[in-house]
């Protein structure tokens, strides 16, 4: 696990530098700088553009991950390297054809209830690409085990560029239209970035040469599309159906509810950058003591860090809704509901990895075709009812369904599973603490009270993991780093 902490801690520091000036974007710039209408907008046109962007990639930024490692040569990695580049064409170049010959089409139906996003329909399928791009190139560097510098670009570079265009909005240097293409701009150019970093650190050449196993290569990017698809569905359907059936002015406020619950999964999103390749290799390689060992450590690690956060979040969720407008407090329900679910999300370890890098995958598809299903199907008939609370609660029977199947799945094919006695020690732990300090406030200001309830929390339940040992990991960690330089 020495490379996977290492790495992982870098990332999640990374990531949450990333997060945080994110929440000053979302919390506090969008929120008071722009209409509820135009950040709606802009929430629709990038999660669209997610939901996009695995089928834009087809599939290759996973291809990379899993196959890279078994070819050893400088001539078969390059080789593999360069069809990886060009493969998202044969789906960009087709979608972009239909697009453009039916955009008046595809326009009025995505703005059938709010005509504020049929002229900016086109910035979708360019915000794809630049996304699907970006995501093999960070590939690219993944399998070179540099994750860090393409973390800071996924998670730092994107939010820090926004909240000065924000700035420059408020100071009335820039218009809304202007502040919307801007964005897409920036998205952009984190791509261009990111592949001159890619090919600082592996530089391609464009000498051709025949490639050991394509068929198995293009068999899994066109089938892994949909394991991709399901997960992005899963996470970004919801925004993308809220602005189909209420007015847009919802998207925004469920995106803050989301982008508040979505920080409890910054330390799994850390830990995947590393941990997947690594999980290739343990399977291309039949490694399964070492690859049983991670997925109970990932698991555990991840729940105990995650935990923390979700108790962070929980119990301040009420005094945090009133430093922003009033009406974005309709989304309340939805961080509760949501960071459950993400919290659920962080037992899993790398469970993902195994499933999409392993010879599995084609029945794991065929489960989250029914999953994406269900998960479109339970949105068409909750949120047209309950609103944002209906798409809350059918994102969370979603997760929860999905990962069942996944955990179930591995264990019955790899005979392992991820949870251990610290599994229910930390759940256990986990509900007195909510129980304890979700309907108790300190008698100051939202502020002051947020810093020292979050204080209190975090000491509590820090001591209880460190002096119980829940993770030898973790213990190892904090006595490296804080409680040895006392």
């Amino acid at each position: 696990m020495g490379i996977v902490i290492n790495q992982s801690i870098k990332n999640t520091l990374v990531t949450y530098l990333g997060f945080g000036i994110g929440a000053i974007n979302v919390l506090f710039l969008f929120t008071n700088f722009l209409s509820d209408d135009y950040f709606g907008l802009i929430t629709f046109i990038l999660s669209t553009a997610n939901i996009l962007m695995p089928l834009m990639a087809f599939g290759t930024h996973n291809t990379i991950v899993k196959f890279y490692s078994v070819y050893k040569t400088k001539q078969s990695q390059n080789s593999f390297l360069l069809l990886m580049l060009f493969l998202p064409l044969f789906v960009i170049i087709p979608f972009g054809t239909i697009g453009y010959l039916a955009f008046d089409v595809i326009s009025n139906w995505l703005s059938k209830e709010n005509r504020l996003i049929k002229d900016y329909v086109w910035l979708i399928y360019i915000t794809a690409i630049a996304f699907a791009y970006f995501e093999v190139f960070y590939a690219w560097a993944k399998v070179q085990m540099r994750s860090v510098f393409g973390n800071f670009m996924k998670e730092v570079f994107h939010r820090l560029a926004t909240g000065i265009l924000l700035i420059c909005l408020y100071f009335g240097f820039i218009e809304v239209t202007t502040l919307i293409y801007s964005i897409t701009g920036v998205y952009i150019l984190r791509m261009l970035i990111m592949k001159l970093y890619a090919y600082s650190l592996k530089r391609p050449s464009f000498k051709v040469h025949r490639i050991q196993g394509l068929g198995s290569i293009l068999k899994y990017t066109s089938l892994i599309i949909i394991a991709g698809s399901v997960a992005t569905i899963i996470l970004e359907i919801d925004k993308f159906m809220i602005g189909h059936y209420v007015p847009i002015k919802n998207v925004a406020y469920y995106g803050v509810a989301i982008y508040i619950a979505t920080v409890i999964g910054v330390p799994y999103r850390s830990l995947h950058q590393i941990a997947s390749p690594l999980t290739a290799k343990y399977l291309n390689e039949k490694k399964t003591v070492e690859l049983h060992d991670l997925y109970q450590k990932s698991s555990l690690n991840l729940f105990i860090i995650s935990g923390l956060i979700f108790l962070l979040i929980v119990v301040n969720v009420n005094q945090l809704y009133t430093l922003i407008p009033s009406a974005y407090s309709e989304g309340l329900f939805v961080v509760i509901l949501i960071s459950f679910a993400k919290l659920l999300d962080s037992l899993l370890g790398n469970n993902n990895a195994i499933l999409f890098n392993s010879d599995y995958y084609r029945v794991v598809l065929l489960q989250g075709l029914l999953l994406t299903v269900l998960t479109i199907t339970l949105n068409m008939v909750l949120i047209p009812k309950y609103g944002l609370n209906g798409s809350a609660v059918a994102t969370f029977i979603s997760i929860v369904v999905y990962n069942v199947i996944k955990i179930s799945f591995v264990y019955r094919k790899f005979k392992m599973q991820p949870f251990s006695i610290n599994t229910g020690k930390t759940f256990v732990l986990i509900l007195l603490c909510v129980a304890l300090f979700y309907f108790w406030e300190f008698p100051f200001s939202s502020v002051l009270n947020i810093v020292l309830k979050s204080i209190l929390v975090g000491g509590i339940y820090t001591t209880v993991v460190y002096k119980w040992q829940f993770s030898f990991d973790i213990v190892a960690l904090l006595n490296k780093h804080i409680f040895n330089r006392f």
